[in-house]
């Protein structure tokens, strides 16, 4: 079995805040999902960025705590590329500046870039643990651990760098960074929240 296109996962904010006229089913559909999303985002730290980034999947059919799971890991990695681009073309023009910022924005990026790399092998993950032909044969707990574990470095690199960046100044630049990247460590965080809601019930 295909492993979902990690392009059409990232798609799905955009497409979900194409709308026109809606139909009443769909309305209802709507008003359904918003309120599984904010009521299961109270269960996060940060319940108000929560429902503000997940509200844009309540046209679709998330009812479930898996489908929540999915689009806060999804968003999460969304927002952690965006991010990488951003801290990219940041260093760039830092390196050709030749600044002193710029050693500690390029230990950012590759922080932020570890951050990537465990978000997309969590959104695998959670794929391979609602799909066993996928899985290869392993079990469900190593799945899950396999998420958490990932899910939780990637907040680990991202406030490592949060911590490390001001240096001995922050500036406006830096600060745009830190902000961008803080925003990275908490999406990931809420989806951490919203994972363990759904991998509770796989535990005896």
């Amino acid at each position: 079995m295909n492993r979902p296109s990690l392009s059409i996962l990232l798609l799905l904010p955009s497409i979900f805040c194409i709308s026109g006229r809606v139909e009443p089913a769909r309305l209802a559909r709507h008003s359904r999902a918003q309120a599984c999303i904010e009521s299961s985002c109270t269960k996060t730290l940060y319940p108000s960025l929560c429902i503000q980034y997940l509200s844009v999947f309540a046209n679709s059919t998330i009812e479930t705590p898996q489908q929540l799971a999915q689009a806060a890991l999804s968003v999460s990695l969304y927002k952690a590329l965006q991010t990488r681009t951003f801290v990219l073309k940041v260093a760039k023009e830092l390196k050709a500046m030749k600044s002193k910022d710029y050693q500690a924005v390029k230990d950012c990026l590759d922080q932020i870039g570890d951050s990537v790399d465990r978000l997309s092998q969590s959104v695998r993950e959670l794929y391979r643990l609602e799909h066993p032909d996928a899985a290869g044969g392993d079990g469900v707990f190593w799945l899950i651990s396999n998420v958490e574990t990932w899910v939780s470095s990637a907040m680990t690199d991202a406030r490592t760098c949060v911590d490390e960046l001001p240096g001995k100044k922050v500036n406006k630049l830096k600060a745009v960074i830190m902000a961008k990247v803080l925003n990275v460590a908490q999406t990931a965080s809420n989806a951490l929240a919203l994972f363990h809601r759904y991998a509770a019930k796989y535990k005896p």
